[in-house]
């Protein structure tokens, strides 16, 4: 069993971007300029935000970070959101989810302009993905990609379990694994909770992704001995052994799960440096291509 380390695979691609960013200052070009949307207090919703920002300042990036009260407004929400898309200097724009219940993801998604869009959730960009052309594609798959990638892990021919099937992970997971590409070019089975035989069908995975807020709802009897598990789930579990008082667990049940597999991510430390790095590299893209660089 080998470690598919996120915070080994996230560190090269931020390093490269530093680069990039160094590069883009001698020549006295526009650096990269991402703005964050944080409403609310939640805890974990501040940690991921606070995550983006602190790998903005490693690489070289500007960012801002826009705090709005649980109770601002739809209005004043989507007002905010057509302020900075028509902010010159803002290259990407991301509102942290989820939003409180008073006010419409799907709103706030499609007032985000296609061009600023670095966590690839607008249906512009999610059309693009689906057709194949260059687009930005949701940070947590993509991240999954680059992660797969960074360890040359052939996926061409593999049957691949998707377990779940959120706009943010399962459905774009399963389309980018069954494109013509690498890694790609799998056969690709998408379950959810009204799959039947879940454990049946997910003992016929190569590769088995599971995304779907469970935590260690997947064990040994579900994993095909030899098959690669990339755990995306992340949930907060009250430990009072832990100074923080909770445990993270992802979907995976790592401890049972990991001698029967040839390659696991750990949670944490597997899928989320990933979806920082991925999202730093669509916003370096983002830039370029509003910019003419």
């Amino acid at each position: 069993m080998e470690l598919l380390d996120g915070k080994l695979a996230s560190r090269a691609i931020l390093d490269m971007l530093q680069l990039n960013v160094a590069q883009l200052k001698t020549e006295g070009k526009k650096i990269p300029h991402l703005t964050a949307v944080l409403v609310g207090n939640d805890g974990a919703s501040e940690t991921y935000v606070g995550a983006k920002v602190k790998a903005c300042a490693e690489i070289g990036y500007k960012s801002t970070l826009l705090r709005l009260e649980a109770t601002v407004s739809e209005n004043r929400l989507l007002q905010l959101i057509d302020e900075l898309n028509n902010d010159a200097d803002v290259d990407g724009i991301l509102v942290q989810l989820p939003l409180p219940k008073h006010i419409s993801d799907e709103k706030v998604i499609n007032a985000i302009h296609p061009s600023k869009d670095v966590d690839g959730f607008h249906p512009v960009n999610v059309g693009k993905m689906v057709q194949g052309l260059p687009t930005f594609i949701p940070a947590t798959p993509h991240g999954i990609l680059l992660l797969l990638g960074h360890y040359k892990i052939q996926t061409r021919g593999m049957h691949a379990i998707v377990i779940g099937r959120s706009n943010i992970v399962g459905r774009p997971m399963s389309i980018l694994l069954s494109a013509n590409t690498q890694p790609g070019n799998c056969t690709v089975t998408t379950c959810h909770s009204q799959t039947r035989n879940l454990r049946e069908i997910c003992l016929q995975g190569d590769l088995l992704v599971a995304a779907l807020g469970k935590p260690e709802f997947v064990d040994a009897s579900m994993v095909k001995p030899g098959a690669i598990v990339v755990d995306v789930g992340i949930t907060r579990i009250a430990d009072v052994s832990k100074k923080s008082g909770f445990a993270l667990k992802g979907d995976v049940n790592f401890a049972d799960v990991a001698p029967k597999c040839s390659y696991i991510t750990p949670v944490p430390g597997g899928v989320g440096p990933m979806t920082i790095a991925a999202l730093m590299k669509n916003t370096l893209i983002a830039c370029e291509q509003r910019n003419g660089i």
